[in-house]
Parts: C-alpha cells; structure tokens; sequence
C-alpha cells in the first residue's frame, strides 16, 4: 500500500456490476490474501471467493466469483430467461464457450422482493436458503459486525445506502422498510464489502467516472419483463447525477450494485488535467455480450500537480 493517496479512474465503457468492480481492484494490485482475512470477520458464512483469470474478447482479466454453499441455481448467466427468446438466440450461439460456470450472483433480476412470484417453480424450495429477505439494518448490522477497517465500513454502508433509497423509490417503500432481495443477499453484500475492501487496501482516495455505458432492451424480473435501464438503476443514476451513454448493445451493462457503487463512492465526473498511470486493473464480467468488451478497466493514477 502506498503512503500517498491515490485516484482512481473506472472506465465505465462497457457497464459496471459489483464483481468486475471487484475483480479490477484484485487485478490493480490490492491483496486477495487481506481481502480473504478481512471477508472472514463478516458474520455470515455459506460462501467461498474464486478468484480466476478469464479471457475476454482477447482482453487478460481478473475473474472474481461468490460460490454459495448450497449449489443454487443461477439465473443470471441463463441468456434466455434473462432476455427472452429472441434476444436469446443472438446472445447464446456464438458464446457456448464463454465461462457459462460463472454466475454474477450480484445480478439481481431487477432486485425482486416478491420472490415467491418468482416465475420458475422448479427453484421455489430454495427460496428459504438464498433470497433471504434483509432489510437495510440487517445488513448494517452484518457490516458492522465484522472486523473491517472504519473506512471500508463506511464506504460498504455508504453503497447499500444508496441502493436502499433507490430500491424503496422504485417500490413505494421507505428506505427502512424496503427489503432487499437479492441484493441482501450472501453474495451481493460479499461483492459490496470486497469493493471497500480492495479500496482501502490500494489507498484510493479520489475515484472518477466520467459516465456509464448502458444497453437496451428489456430484462426479466419476476414481474415479468423490465426495461434496461431498470428502476432501481434509473434512480441511482438521478440521485448520483451518472451521466448514461447508450451502447448498441442488447442486454444490461449496469447493474443496480455496479451503479450503487458510482453514485455512493464518485468524486469527480472529471479525468485529472495531467495524470500518470501507475496501474491498470482489468475486471471480468460474466454475461456475453456482442459489441461489449465485457471487462471494466479501472486506472490507478497520480495526479500531476
């Protein structure tokens, strides 16, 4: 770790999600062996860290992934129920080889709280292990009740802080009566403490983001199919002041996480006049998309004075 304080860039290009946040962080540099330590302190159990290489489009990346203990299934990788049949038969063909072990547990299918419509019967009996409903002081109370530094609990609480108020906004709730889905759930609230975690390890001080590259279409939620961008990510986007340039991609690039961790940890929209890269982090993401370089590229820098 450095004695100086450094900025950080986060290419927001091809999207943002929680775990190619992460898996950019480890690529930087910070300590999977302290981010491993520091995990351990959270007071659940039932999830293991995967930490891999992936090749995207010819891009070396960092893969990080959340194992839950009990072998659930995982929606998020399933093109098809994700997007419909149409766009699932331009996603799918050209990428039966691409990593369909990884699921981005972090992904959330829009964050239904109503799961038990969840729309896929065949899983119904592992809603009492997985979609733990936890409101946010139940994950506050997990949060600090780990061992991790004042500084990574503040920008962990600060994340799902912000997810909150977007969640209850898009359900009609308050952000203490909202309750999380799958974003309080084991694997999200890993990915969110891992970012904080990964942070203070490198020293980062300053993060910039210009602006986030978002797709089109519709996604799959329990309610049926949403729109891309979806509410909760719409709302971060108002309430963080995220500028959205759209990719001709069909598909989501930012999910609610990935935009909860902009709009709660941004400092700057604006690159550093003059800067000097130090590091560069390349974070893989789990879903294929064409026309999308499918990792998020963050810099770590020093700032000309």
């Amino acid at each position: 770790m450095s004695n100086h304080q450094h900025t950080l860039i986060i290419d927001g290009t091809s999207g943002i999600s929680g775990d190619m946040t992460v898996a950019a962080l480890l690529d930087l540099g910070a300590s999977e062996e302290h981010l491993r330590e520091q995990l351990a302190t959270l007071p659940v159990d039932g999830f293991t860290i995967a930490v891999t290489r992936a090749n995207k489009h010819g891009i070396d990346a960092c893969d990080f992934d959340v194992q839950l203990a009990e072998e659930l299934e995982n929606h998020d990788h399933d093109m098809a129920w994700l997007y419909g049949n149409e766009a699932a038969a331009e996603h799918t063909h050209e990428h039966e080889h691409h990593h369909h072990e990884h699921d981005e547990h972090e992904h959330e299918h829009c964050h239904e709280h109503d799961h038990e419509a969840h729309g896929h019967g065949h899983e119904d009996h592992h809603h009492a292990h997985h979609h733990h409903h936890r409101s946010l002081a139940d994950v506050t109370a997990i949060i600090d009740g780990s061992q991790l530094s004042d500084g990574a609990k503040r920008r962990a609480l600060a994340i799902f802080s912000v997810l909150a108020t977007a969640e209850a906004k898009a359900h009609g709730k308050t952000p203490d009566t909202v309750m999380f889905h799958e974003v309080g759930a084991v694997d999200s609230i890993v990915d969110v403490c891992s970012v904080a975690i990964c942070l203070d390890d490198l020293g980062i001080e300053d993060i910039v983001v210009e602006s986030l590259s978002e797709g089109h279409g519709t996604i799959r939620c329990a309610h049926g199919l949403m729109p891309i961008p979806v509410p909760a990510v719409i709302n971060l986007c108002q309430a963080g002041n995220i500028a959205l340039t759209p990719a001709p991609v069909a598909g989501e690039l930012v999910t609610p996480t990935g935009a909860a961790i902009v709009a709660a940890l941004r400092t700057s929209e604006h690159l550093p006049a003059r800067y000097r890269i130090k590091a560069v982090g390349c974070g893989a993401g789990k879903r294929p998309y064409e026309g999308c370089s499918g990792t998020l590229r963050c810099l770590l820098v020093d700032e000309d004075a």
